[in-house]
């Protein structure tokens, strides 16, 4: 198993390339760090984020387009409202509407 660092270093690094108007899963930036099972350790390495600015977390959502209940940076209506500043849009129950907004990166683009 790797090192925290070396693990969150590599969680910080994708989710810093999350384009502004898109979203990404827990998975999704598991999957793009080399482990598909570091679903959790993704939520860790956000609930630390030590480069809010740098670092958008609040573009990371669940599987289903749900939000943070324990958003490290505010709560549930900060990380709405900064993907709402984003351009991100969401669904009538509150979930981002991951067919218009989920981030499909190309290979090059990771």
């Amino acid at each position: 198993m790797e090192s925290n660092d070396t693990a969150f270093s590599r969680i910080y690094a994708v989710v810093k390339r999350i384009p502004r108007g898109t979203v990404a899963t827990y998975g999704q930036i598991a999957r793009l760090a080399g482990n598909p099972r570091w679903s959790r350790v993704v939520g860790y390495a956000l609930h630390v984020n030590p480069d809010p600015e740098g670092i958008p977390c609040y573009r990371v959502v669940n599987r289903n387009g749900g939000l943070a209940p324990a958003f490290a940076f505010g709560g549930l209506q900060v990380q709405e409202q900064l993907l709402r500043e984003d351009g991100v849009g969401f669904r009538p129950d509150g979930t981002v509407d991951l067919d218009r907004f989920q981030w499909r990166p190309n290979e090059t683009d990771v």
